[in-house]
Formats: C-alpha cells, sequence, structure tokens
C-alpha cells in the first residue's frame, strides 16, 4: 500500500549518565532532503542515522531533532604523584632537622597529608563516544519503525480518500459518455443542416471538400477518445494505489493526464450538459492532484 510523506515519531532514552529525546518528522517534498540535528561529538552517528533514513524512505522533506544532556555526578579523584613525592620529601627534611635539634614531633598521618591542597585532583570527564554512538544507532530503528508506521497509517487514509476520488470521476467519465451519445442525433442533424446551408451559398465550390471539412468538424467534437482514456486512467491509478513502494511520482503524472483529457472533453463538448461535467471532472481532479502531493 502506499505511504504517505507526513509523518512524526518521538522517543526518549537513557544510556550510562546519558539520556537523550528525539523528534522525526517529515512533510511532502519532490525528492528526500534530511536534516538531522544531532551533537557533533558524537562522531559518526549523523552519518550511521541518514544511512538508515536512506533505506527506509524515497521521498519527503525529513528532519531529526535530538536534545541529549548528561547526569551530574561527582568526579572520581585522583591522586597527584608529583604534589605527593614533594610532600614526602619535605615531610623527610623536616623530621630530619627537628631530630638533629632534638626536638620529637607527632607522627605524620596519610589524611594530613591528603588534605594539603593539589594533592587530589578530580578524574577527567570526557567520554568516549563509541558505546554511546551504537547504542543511539540501534535504538533510532525503533524511532524509525513507528515513524513508517504513521507514514503507512496516512497511506491508507489517502488510499481512502483518492479511491472515493476515483469512484466520482468513474462516474463523471461515464455521465459524460452518456451525455455524448444523446448528443450523436443532434450534432449530425446540425452538421446536415450546416452543410446544406454551407451547398447553398458556396458558389461553385467543391462539394466533396465541404463535406470533407464538415466531417473533420464532426471528428473534433468527438470525445470517444477522451472518454476511454479517462477510464484507462482510473483502471491504471486504482493499480498504483494497490503497490506497495513509491509511486508518488507516477500518480503525479497520471494527474496531470487526467487534467489533460478533461480539458480536452470541455473544448470539445459544445453542450451546456457536456460542459458541466468536463468542469464538474476538471475540479474533482484537481482534489486528486493535492492529495497525491503528499504519496511517497
Amino acid at each position: 500500500m502506499i505511504r504517505s510523506m507526513t509523518g512524526f515519531a518521538s522517543g526518549k532514552g537513557q544510556h550510562g549518565p546519558h539520556s537523550w529525546t528525539w523528534e522525526l518528522r517529515s512533510v511532502n517534498g519532490k525528492g528526500l532532503d534530511m536534516r538531522l540535528r544531532v551533537p557533533d561529538w558524537l562522531t559518526g552517528l549523523e552519518a550511521a542515522l541518514r544511512a538508515k533514513l536512506s533505506k527506509s524512505l524515497s521521498r519527503g522533506n525529513v528532519t531529526l531533532s535530538m536534545r541529549l544532556s548528561r547526569e551530574d555526578s561527582a568526579p572520581d579523584l585522583v591522586l597527584n604523584e608529583t604534589a605527593m613525592n614533594a610532600a614526602l620529601t619535605a615531610l623527610e627534611q623536616t623530621e630530619q632537622m627537628a631530630s638533629s635539634r632534638g626536638i620529637s614531633l607527632a607522627p605524620t598521618r596519610a589524611s594530613d597529608l591528603l588534605a594539603l591542597k593539589g594533592m587530589l585532583d578530580a578524574g577527567s570527564d570526557s567520554d568516549d563516544p563509541g558505546p554511546l554512538v551504537a547504542h543511539l544507532a540501534a535504538e533510532f530503528d525503533t524511532l524509525v519503525s513507528a515513524f513508517l508506521d504513521m507514514r503507512r497509517a496516512e497511506g491508507d487514509a489517502l488510499t481512502t480518500v483518492l479511491n472515493t476520488q476515483l469512484d466520482q470521476v468513474a462516474t463523471l467519465t461515464a455521465k459524460a459518455a452518456e451525455l455524448a451519445e444523446n448528443r450523436k442525433d443532434k450534432m449530425a442533424e446540425a452538421l446536415r443542416e450546416n452543410l446544406a446551408r454551407v451547398l447553398d451559398n458556396s458558389q461553385g465550390a467543391d462539394p466533396e471538400r465541404v463535406a470533407q471539412e464538415l466531417a473533420i468538424i464532426a471528428v473534433k467534437a468527438d470525445i470517444t477518445e477522451e472518454i476511454d482514456r479517462l477510464a484507462a486512467h482510473v483502471t491504471a491509478a486504482r493499480d498504483l494505489l494497490g503497490q506497495n513502494g513509491a509511486v508518488g511520482r507516477k500518480l503525479d503524472f497520471l494527474m496531470q493526464e487526467f487534467n489533460r483529457e478533461a480539458n480536452t472533453l470541455c473544448s470539445k463538448a459544445q453542450s451546456s450538459d457536456l460542459t458541466a461535467v468536463g468542469l464538474e471532472l476538471k475540479a474533482v481532479i484537481d482534489q486528486m492532484r493535492e492529495q497525491v502531493q503528499n504519496v511517497e
């Protein structure tokens, strides 16, 4: 079944100290245009997400917005070995000087040394983005799946609307065929009258040539081919609506053909009733074209 180019999905998750929310949305477009907003420091993430979207989508203006945050926590403490060595050296010199003067010092505890300024440093707060990128890429599959589900649901709704409009086109086409059949006798009589009038006033014109010209006029007023093509287009459109994959461009081209036949029918109508049917056809076809713009 067809899919709409309109879709939306959102999600959230957590991995280690990191948590995120993201939204994936799309609207109709002539091709596939993807705009992804992800943190730059997550090396390789954007390329991975683009590849996944490219495999799943054919058309649409797609936007991914992502917000990533990190939970604040107490940093790990790391011993400053340089500072400790300097402190121990100073402590050893102090004890030697005190001993040479007969001064006894109280035992030094480790906690005394660790309490000195600069003895403990906060651990590095940098992250290796690799595990987080891998986790996000895997989680993205769930988001894309929900996104595609919505596009399929929108496609089902579009199919219903388009089939209803195709029913209207088929009904109007049949009505136009009926009106065209009913006008045949009147048109034949009008042509005979025109032929007689022309021959009476032709003043030496070739009767066969005049008859040929009137026959050409009659052919140009015949809408049989337009009726047949409209019916064929209805069948082709229904077939496309039943296919899987991206058929939006084919449907859009078919709408142009629908419109061309409706315009020709109106130009050949020579009847107020048939003209009215032609105009109604054009209105329904225009409505279909608007819906088809959303088909992937």
